[in-house]
C-alpha cells in the first residue's frame, strides 16, 4: 500500500474531503489533488512537515506516512536510475547566469554552452539551491516570511507553502523553471566562482535572508588552519599598524574569535601592542634579576618575543629594586650628616 492509497482510504473511512485535508496541511487542493492521482511523486519525508500535518489530521500512528513516502521514493529511483543528466532548462540558466558576478557572465556562459550540465554548472547549481534551500527551510514555519515572499512573487500564501515543500523536495537534476522564478531568482543575489581554486561565494537578498556572503572552499588546508579575518587583512596590509610584527605574533593574532563581531584593523594594533607590553606578563623565570641581565649573551633578534618580555619584567623588577636601595642610602648619608653638624653646633 502507497502514501496515495492510505490517504484515500482515511478520507473515506473520516467522511473528509480533499479540501479539508489541504486546509489541515496549510497547501492548495489542487496540490493534493496531484498527490492523490500519482501526478506528483510525494515529497521526501525529511524535508517537509506535511506529513505531521496529514498525519494527525487523518488520526494515523506517527510516522506512518513518512515511512511509506520513504520507501516509495526508494522505489521510484531504482525506477530511474542510470538515464543520463538532462540540460537546464534554458530559462533557469538564463536566472542563474543573470546572477554572476559582474563582468563572469560572458565567461562562464560559454563554458556552461560547451558542456551542458557539467561540472562546473553541477557545482554552482548545487551550492545556490544547498544555500536557498537552507533559508526556505528555517523559515517555514515563520508565516510573516512565507506571506513577504507570497507578496514579491503574486501568490496567494497556501501556494507558497506548496511550492516550498517542493522546492525543498527537488535537487539539481530536477530544478523545474517554477522552483527557480519562486525561490533563486528572489533569494540570490550573486554569485561568483573561481575557476582556479573552485571557491564560491554567495550573497543572499538582505530583504529575505540578511546576513553575511555565504562561502564555500574546496582548497586543502593544513589542520588548524582559519580563515583571516578581514580587519587582519587590513592591518597586516597597512605597514604603520603592523610594522615589526613577528610570526609569531601574526599567528597568535589569527587565532583571535569574537563571536557576532568582526574585529578591525586598528583592534589588532591594539591587540599586538597588548602582546607586546610587559606590564601585561608576568615572569616565568626563577633566576635572580641580576642573572636574567647578565646571564644571556644571546642577541635581541634571536630572542623569542615571550622571552622578552619576561626579561623585560626581570629589568622592571630589578631597577625598582636598585631604586629603592639607592634611595635607602641617599637618606641615610642625609640623616648622618644631619647628625654630625648637630654634634659641632
Amino acid at each position: 500500500m502507497d502514501v496515495c492509497l492510505v490517504i484515500k482510504k482515511r478520507l473515506e473511512e473520516l467522511g473528509f474531503e480533499q479540501r479539508d485535508l489541504a486546509a489541515a496541511a496549510a497547501v492548495t487542493e489542487s496540490y493534493i489533488s496531484q498527490l492523490l492521482t500519482r501526478k506528483k511523486l510525494p515529497p521526501a519525508p525529511g524535508r517537509t512537515d506535511i506529513y505531521e500535518k496529514m498525519g494527525k489530521f487523518l488520526r494515523l500512528p506517527a510516522g506512518e506516512l513518512s515511512k511509506l513516502a520513504d520507501h516509495e521514493r526508494k522505489e521510484q529511483l531504482k525506477r530511474t536510475l542510470g538515464d543520463a543528466p538532462p540540460p537546464l532548462f534554458r530559462e533557469v540558466r538564463e536566472v542563474v547566469l543573470r546572477k554572476c558576478a559582474p563582468g563572469k557572465e560572458k565567461q562562464f556562459r560559454v563554458i556552461f554552452e560547451k558542456q551542458p550540465f557539467g561540472e562546473v554548472e553541477r557545482i554552482v547549481i548545487q551550492k545556490l539551491l544547498d544555500v536557498a534551500k537552507k533559508v526556505a527551510k528555517e523559515e517555514l514555519e515563520s508565516e510573516k516570511w512565507v506571506r513577504q515572499v507570497a507578496r514579491i512573487t503574486g501568490r496567494s500564501y497556501e501556494e507558497i507553502r506548496v511550492s516550498i515543500l517542493e522546492f525543498l523536495d527537488t535537487d539539481a537534476l530536477n530544478l523545474s523553471v517554477e522552483n527557480c522564478v519562486t525561490f533563486l531568482d528572489p533569494l540570490i543575489e550573486s554569485w561568483d566562482f573561481d575557476l582556479a581554486t573552485f571557491d564560491m561565494e554567495i550573497v543572499l537578498n538582505g530583504r529575505l535572508a540578511p546576513g553575511d556572503p555565504t562561502k564555500f572552499e574546496f582548497v586543502e588546508r593544513e589542520p588548524g588552519h582559519a580563515e583571516e579575518e578581514r580587519g587582519l587583512k587590513e592591518f597586516l596590509r597597512d605597514t604603520s599598524l603592523s610594522r615589526g610584527a613577528t610570526e609569531e605574533e601574526i599567528e597568535f593574532l589569527k587565532r583571535l574569535r569574537i563571536k557576532g563581531k568582526r574585529p578591525t584593523a586598528l583592534y589588532y594594533y591594539r591587540e599586538l601592542q597588548n602582546l607586546r607590553d610587559p606590564l601585561n606578563f608576568r615572569s616565568l623565570m626563577t633566576r635572580t634579576p641580576q642573572a636574567k641581565i647578565q646571564g644571556d649573551s644571546q642577541s635581541e633578534d634571536s630572542v623569542p618575543p615571550t622571552h622578552k618580555y619576561q626579561r623585560a619584567n626581570g629589568i622592571r623588577e630589578h631597577l625598582q629594586l636598585e631604586g629603592g636601595k639607592i634611595a635607602t642610602r641617599h637618606w641615610e648619608g642625609k640623616s648622618s650628616r644631619g647628625k654630625k653638624q648637630k654634634a659641632k653646633s
